[in-house]
Parts: C-alpha cells; structure tokens; sequence
C-alpha cells in the first residue's frame, strides 16, 4: 500500500484559497483516481486528513464536492474514496474540524457531505450492549464465545452464514464482510434489516468491498437505524432518482430527508433525458 502510494504523481494536494484551491483540487483528483484500487484511494485521501492543514484542506475539498454535485464524472469517482476515508475511525477528530471550517468559511458543498447530525435517534441511543442481544443458536448445545463466532465468520460454510448474519456484534459481521462466500444479497439483507443494530450498519458502510454496491448504499440510507454521521456522507454519492427516493421515503430521519432535499437541488439533471420520471 505505501509503495502504490509513493508512486502516485507527488503534487500539492491543497492550496491557499481561490486558484491556489482550485490547483489544489485538482491535484487531489488526479492524484486519487492515479491509484489502481479502492482501498488505496481511501488510504491516501485518508493520509491526506491526517496530515495537511485543515484551512487549506476544507477550501480543497469542498470544490472536489461541489464539482461531484454538478455529476463532474472525475470528482464523483474520488468522493467515493473521500466518503471510506470520512468514514474511517481514526478520521474522526479532523471530520469535526472539517465541519466547524465548512461552516465558517462558508463551504457549503463540503458542509453537505460532512454535516453533524441534527439529534441522535432513540434507536442509537438505546442499543444494548451486542453481547446482551440476542445471539443465533449455532447448533453447538450451548451459547458461543464471541471468539468462536468471529472463527465461524472466517469459515466457507454456507449453512453457518445464514446463522452469522443474524449476529448482533460487530466484531463478528467484520470478519463476516471479508468471507470469500458471502454475496451481496446476503449484505443486502443485513443493510435492510429492521430493527438492526447502528453498529452493524456502520460495519457495512466501512466495508471497502460492499459499501460501493448502489443497491446496498440505498440500503443503509433507507434504513432508518443507520447513523446519520454515516448516511449523510452517502447521500453525496447517489444519483438523482436515487435522492429523490430518498426524499420521498417515510421511513427515514428527518434530518436525513432534509439533507437529500438539499443535495437533490443542487443535482443537475441526470445521464438520462427522463431522469425526472424515474419515480412517478
């Protein structure tokens, strides 16, 4: 990884406001989509918040996302990677300094995408602990550690995956996301679930492999257990019909709804000449 990283084309990622931002930019671009694979792009957008001035980095970034909102093909094809990299644990820290320069400077389309959450619903706040949940019986006579389970997880044994997916603990739905078996309407099934847990639905979002599935972005978004820390950047990605599903869906969080109201407005029209009759 760090070798594929060092070969990428070594230009300035950011820049002092208004040109200087906008080289900056389009460095990030180039340099993003130089990079073969998915998780490498995450990773070096992820250095990227790590390590640069978060002035200079926010004035970058927010043109990279209002590029993506206008359907610029290049700047979507990265915001796909920023979106890994905001959801990535260790960015946690540099995504609120995002949001507070986002929302001084203003940058609006940046602010979109890294938006804090309005409130935390219920649901994410009276989650209980995963090992106070209801564990599948495995068939073994007795309760599993949590240790086994995440063994089982890594094992091709098809009649065991209908079991582990309808484990409550996160640590086991990571090995889960990793088993070569698993299929995407396994994931999709998981993603759909309701009532499910927001930790397991941060696990998919964070999965490099399944994450990008449209079918399983719509997934998360709808569901209304989803954290809007993660929802929020992943409306950024869809295309109009699919915000305006979004928009249209009772079952979303208000403040998810609003925000795909938002993003819907700045879309322009799509590919197709009867992109607006999609849903009606």
């Amino acid at each position: 990884m760090v070798g594929a990283m060092t070969d990428a084309p070594r230009e300035s990622p950011t820049g002092a406001g208004g040109a200087g931002a906008s080289r900056g930019a389009d460095a990030l671009v180039r340099t993003t989509r130089s990079l073969p694979e998915a998780t490498l792009r995450a990773a070096y957008l992820k250095s990227l918040l790590l390590a640069n001035d978060v002035v200079e980095l926010a004035a970058c970034l927010d043109i990279v996302c209002g590029r993506a909102e206008q359907a610029e093909a290049a700047p979507r094809e990265v915001l796909v990677a920023l979106v890994d990299a905001l959801n990535d644990p260790a960015c946690k820290e540099v995504v609120q300094q995002l949001r507070e320069q986002a929302a001084s400077a203003p940058h609006l389309a940046l602010e979109r995408l890294v938006r804090q959450p309005l409130r935390v619903p219920a649901t994410a706040r009276d989650v209980p602990d995963p090992e106070d949940d209801r564990i599948p019986d495995y068939g073994r006579g007795r309760p599993l550690t949590l240790g086994e389970r995440k063994s089982l997880a890594r094992r091709p044994d098809r009649d065991m995956l209908e079991r582990l997916l309808r484990d409550p603990h996160p640590d086991v739905i990571r090995q889960l996301l990793v088993n070569p078996r698993l299929t995407e309407d396994d994931v999709l099934r998981m993603a759909a679930r309701r009532p499910s847990r927001p930790d397991v639905l941060s696990e998919i979002a964070r999965s490099s492999r399944w994450a990008h599935r449209p079918r399983l972005r719509m997934a998360l978004v709808l569901n209304p257990d989803t954290p809007l820390e993660i929802a929020g950047p992943i409306l950024g990605l869809l295309l109009r019909h699919e915000l305006r599903l979004v928009a249209t869906s009772p079952t979303v969080a208000p403040a998810v709804r609003a925000l795909a109201l938002e993003h819907l407005q700045r879309r322009p029209p799509g590919q197709f000449s009867d992109d607006d009759d999609v849903l009606q």
